[in-house]
């Protein structure tokens, strides 16, 4: 499919843009230009019932977790969760910059949403942003009652850099027996290394380039070896059998397209349900280019169908 339109316009703009690329700015200059511009093509804000942060309180650490509540809800009848990590490529990125997509999957998935701010590289190093997706996964689903969370309709989700982690959860919750109702993957990084053919053919001019991909991973890998490591590679684990069911979104001009469709298969290989959607004309990131592009829209509602029929299956089997 052609790019589409509305997408071409965005990649005219950036080409046109005399802002500095992320690589060449450094790590806190990237974050607080992405803070910016995040929203600027994102839908409006819906309302929410109850939207607040509050401090999650791990081993040696604490984390800022933004809950969101489409309904009013108590403890005393559980609801439906989403855990989220935002993407970022492990260096930006945060509750903020992805405040509308987790109000739009609470809405659409019509379920409590967790979102973590996990810690950034470079200056937490792998396997810091995977250790604290893992330890409040394990935390929410201890306090699950506190919180008005049906523990056995728990679901783990993210894109791009929060879609790996959200996977490598699916695989520690299959490890530790925590059942989960989804892995709901929004473009995720899963390969080692980037040397598909969509990581050439989509290498520059398409908004995520080759030298920003590489310069996230060399500040959040400690070495080489970290990418042979199944928690920044998923694709390399070496059983993927017993999985929860998973949601892939794929964009069709993205340079993770190929990685995404390499995993939905081992996925399918290892007897994992898995529905994997390719979006076409779409650029890495469009989920939040909602206010914009009509297709991203589109996939917002897609999202939200897969959590949905996610929990009723977690409840008809309860």
């Amino acid at each position: 499919m052609p790019l589409d339109p509305q997408v071409e316009k965005i990649l005219l703009w950036a080409s046109r843009s005399n802002a500095p690329e992320y690589h060449e700015i450094g790590a806190q200059a990237a974050r607080e230009h992405y803070e910016k511009v995040a929203g600027v093509l994102d839908i409006v804000a819906p309302p929410l019932h109850d939207v607040h942060d509050f401090e999650m309180p791990l081993a040696g650490r604490s984390l800022r977790v933004r809950q969101y509540a489409p309904w009013p809800h108590h403890w005393s009848a559980p609801r439906p969760a989403l855990v989220y990590f935002h993407g970022g490529g492990f260096t930006i990125g945060s509750v903020d910059t992805h405040d509308r997509v987790c109000r739009v999957l609470a809405l659409g998935g019509d379920c409590l949403v967790f979102s973590v701010d996990y810690r950034l590289a470079p200056e937490h190093k792998f396997p810091a942003a995977v250790d604290d997706a893992f330890d409040s996964l394990a935390w929410l689903r201890d306090e699950a009652g506190a919180f008005g969370i049906d523990a056995g309709r728990l679901a783990v989700g993210g894109d791009s850099a929060g879609g790996t982690l959200a996977a490598a959860c699916a695989i520690h919750a299959r490890d530790q027996g925590w059942p989960l109702a989804l892995q709901l993957l929004i473009y995720p990084g899963t390969s080692p290394d980037q040397r598909t053919d969509s990581h050439e053919r989509y290498a520059s001019g398409y908004i995520l380039d080759a030298p920003t991909i590489q310069w996230f991973f060399g500040n959040y890998l400690r070495g080489d070896e970290d990418r042979q490591d199944w928690r920044f590679a998923p694709l390399v684990a070496e059983d993927l059998r017993g999985l929860a069911p998973a949601w892939i979104a794929a964009a069709e001009y993205d340079p993770l397209r190929d990685e995404d469709f390499a995993y939905a298969q081992r996925l399918r290989e290892a007897g994992v349900p898995v529905e994997c959607v390719e979006y076409p004309g779409m650029i890495h990131a469009f989920f939040q280019h909602g206010g914009f592009v009509p297709a991203a829209r589109r996939a917002h509602e897609d999202a939200g169908a897969a959590l949905r029929r996610a929990f009723a299956s977690g409840r008809d089997a309860s």
